[in-house]
């Protein structure tokens, strides 16, 4: 099969050999194997056989409906039960997203109407894609999900086993047009040995969950699914491509060679440092007591991100203060051995809906009230979260910072450090929108700390939705703009002598690694999965190597380019 892969880049074509596909590098290593498809629709037999389930009334047939709701929502909480970190945040998110009841409006509304079931539901889920695609953002990041949920309720309702990614009898390259939280958490990484989606960014689920798993991905791979099951490929992770027709022999070598190298890299244990000697700090993103437990043995100085909204996806009500205190102090107590903890508030509001924070039927919530914006009109929201924190702070004697998403003006930034600081806390603020990388020297006037939220940034800063596959090469963080406003933030910092800290997905991206910290950025925080290879890599490199690879990535025309400078630079 003769396939071409053509990307766009500020106008070049850029054409790749006619036995290879490229998509965007996500996580690095080299992986050879059959691929194995996904084919995740329910059998048209199946339903054709179901027709519209012989129901007495349509009480009848919602009722049916909720019991297939309960059974997939159950299979996703049990899941997120066993499951940590990403893998976790996401699947309790589609469990809650299963039992939305807007969706269940939905169905209702179809089958007064007289639909059957199946239609019913497909007819409601149809209605909230276009509504999610057309709001953008992250909230078209939930079709995956949605889609998803469509097919294991329908599953249940026909009495098929769930749809999902088949069981491989040998290691194997898993390719999708894309795949949702439940495909990607159960899997086992000595027979999934890489990752392929033809949908996706470098912060999809799919993206994110491959660096906890610690398995070579690629995403946005156009034409990946046509590629027939079964096919031999090598997929690079580091260079984003999968390459048909290789010699087999050549293939298990560097197949080899590249687990060498990753086995290397687990087996570093700090301390971070460049390998000139200075000292760097690698801190881990959690989302829980259990994540931060599991990260606090891993060998970082502390969490650079505490995503507290991810405690109470599942809450109608509001916790009190004082159950808010109980659960931050679960996190914060694992570090209480002299290192520290950055507890962001509440970035809920568009894909992460909070019942008891969040505005229902905004026109696009990516761009609306989320995030501190959520404390304009309900101050007393952010008042008894800081209350909880602070709590939690004195309970457990750990260092406490405290930093507001979704923070624009300056204005804002001194509003939240005020409050932050009365209760005897450090203050900081995320840089996700493009204003406040560009004001950040006066930003820095009025808070502590800057932490870069990457994935955010670069939406922003490219006007381009993260989920978009033909938009993936904007939604890269490697791309010029956002490496420009990673480095106005970083000087900032420099000049005012604080810490400024990057958050995103970007950070567990060794080759990105180094560029950031030549910037002059302060701190990495990631997946505790990715501490380790980020670290070996950059006790690798001396800060003059730091540096000269932020100088090349500042002065690369994109993103491909850029990656191509460092892997040269670092003599990969």
């Amino acid at each position: 099969m003769l396939l071409v892969n053509r990307t766009l880049f500020y106008g070049v074509s850029m054409t790749t050999p006619a036995n290879t596909l490229s998509g965007t590098p996500v996580v690095p290593g080299v992986a050879a194997g059959p691929v194995l498809l996904v084919r995740g629709e329910v059998s048209p037999d199946a339903i054709a056989r179901y027709g519209d389930g012989d129901f007495a009334d349509p009480e009848a047939a919602l009722a049916a409906y909720d019991e297939a709701v309960a059974a997939v929502a159950d299979t996703f909480s049990t899941k997120a039960a066993s499951a940590q970190g990403a893998a976790a945040e996401v699947l309790t998110a589609s469990a809650g997203l299963a039992r939305d009841k807007g969706l269940r409006s939905g169905v209702a509304k179809n089958l007064q109407a007289g639909q059957g079931p199946v239609t019913a539901v497909q007819g409601a889920v149809d209605q909230f894609v276009t509504i999610f695609t057309t709001m953008g953002g992250l909230m078209a990041e939930r079709v995956t999900d949605l889609r998803d949920i469509e097919r294991r309720v329908v599953a249940h309702l026909v009495g098929e086993p769930a749809p999902g990614v088949p069981t491989p009898t040998e290691p194997s390259i898993l390719v999708a047009e894309d795949l949702a939280p439940s495909d990607t958490s159960g899997l086992d990484p000595e027979l999934v040995t890489a990752l392929v989606t033809e949908r996706g960014g470098a912060t999809s689920h799919t993206a994110i969950i491959a660096r906890q798993l610690g398995i070579p991905c690629v995403v946005g791979a156009a034409g990946i699914t046509a590629l027939p099951a079964g096919t031999f490929v090598v997929v690079d992770g580091e260079a984003g491509t999968i390459e048909q027709g290789a010699d087999p022999d050549e293939a298990r070598a560097r197949v080899e060679e590249s687990r060498r190298v990753r086995e290397e890299l687990a087996h570093w244990s700090g301390p971070a440092a460049t390998a000139d000697g200075l000292p760097l700090k690698l801190l881990a993103n959690v989302a829980d007591g259990a994540s931060a437990q599991s990260a606090s043995t891993e060998p970082v100085q502390g969490v650079g991100l505490f995503r507290t909204e991810l405690c109470f996806l599942d809450r109608k009500d509001e916790p009190s203060v004082e159950e808010q205190a109980d659960i931050y102090a679960e996190v914060l107590a694992p570090y209480s051995d002299g290192r520290y903890v950055v507890v962001r508030t509440l970035d809920a509001g568009s894909d992460k809906p909070i019942a008891f924070a969040t505005q229902a039927g905004e026109e696009n919530p990516a761009l609306g009230v989320r995030g501190l914006r959520l404390s304009f009109d309900n101050p007393g929201l952010m008042d008894r979260q800081l209350d909880g924190i602070a709590a939690a702070a004195e309970r457990t004697g750990t260092e406490t910072w405290v930093m507001a998403p979704m923070v624009a003006t300056v204005a804002e930034a001194a509003d939240f450090a005020g409050k932050v600081r009365a209760r005897g806390l450090k203050a900081g603020v995320m840089v996700e929108i493009p204003s406040a990388a560009l004001l950040a020297h006066r930003m820095l006037e009025v808070v502590d700390f800057l932490s870069i939220g990457t994935n955010d940034l670069t939406q922003y800063a490219m006007a381009a939705d993260r989920m978009a596959t033909d938009l993936a090469h904007l939604t890269d963080p490697w791309q010029p703009a956002v490496l420009q406003l990673i480095a106005i933030t970083a000087h900032a910092g420099r000049e005012a002598g604080k810490p400024v800290g990057v958050c995103g997905e970007a950070a567990a991206d060794p080759l990105l690694a180094t560029a950031l910290i030549g910037m002059g950025i302060s701190s990495l925080s990631m997946a505790a999965r990715a501490v380790r290879p980020v670290g070996a890599q950059l006790g690798k490199v001396s800060l003059e190597t730091c540096e000269a690879a932020a100088e090349a990535v500042l002065g690369a025309p994109d993103p491909m380019a850029a990656r191509t400078a460092v892997r040269e630079l670092l003599g990969h």
